[in-house]
């Protein structure tokens, strides 16, 4: 995902992996949780050749472990094979706000994270799931992994642009 304060308030919400059926309709690699949900966020901007470009979602559904989009202006197999690779991403401004003490992932890259005592680990690079918790990868010529748990996340100021941890600087 990119930072929503990032270029043009964006976050990376995808990406087009491949086609589905002769009717233009594609398959998606998802980040909306679930991943169907991706298809309630219309218009996306999908990133071509020529830059991003805005589109909207005629329909989708989950289709077994994945996503499969048709795409407005997308009739066929070749208009469709056009955007195999190009990612998905929508205007920060589309997502719902997060319950109060919850935040997207976008939100958090570019953070500075600092321990409690006063440490600076660096900046966080992205994050993944792991099943058990979210991992906040953060890097600063070295790369750490800090579980994203509310023993170990102590505070998020977005205005201040820092997350507090309760980590030890020698892990």
């Amino acid at each position: 995902m990119t930072s929503p304060s990032g270029p043009d308030g964006l976050v990376h919400f995808g990406r087009i992996t491949g086609l589905f059926g002769v009717q233009g309709w594609v398959k998606v690699f998802s980040h909306a949780r679930p991943r169907e949900a991706i298809v309630q966020y219309s218009p996306w901007l999908v990133k071509t050749g020529e830059g991003w470009r805005e589109m909207v979602v005629e329909d989708g559904r989950a289709q077994g472990k994945g996503v499969v989009v048709k795409l407005a202006g997308v009739d066929d197999r070749d208009q469709a094979s056009k955007l195999i690779g190009a990612d998905i991403a929508i205007k920060f401004s589309q997502l719902p706000p997060p319950s109060k003490g919850e935040y997207y992932w976008a939100q958090l890259v570019g953070l500075e994270v600092i321990n409690l005592a006063g440490q600076s680990f660096g900046k966080v690079d992205h994050l993944f799931e792991t099943g058990a918790n979210d991992v906040l990868v953060v890097r600063n010529g070295k790369e750490r992994w800090l579980p994203v748990t509310a023993n170990v996340i102590r505070e998020v100021d977005l205005e201040a642009g820092v997350i507090r941890v309760d980590w030890d600087a020698d892990f």
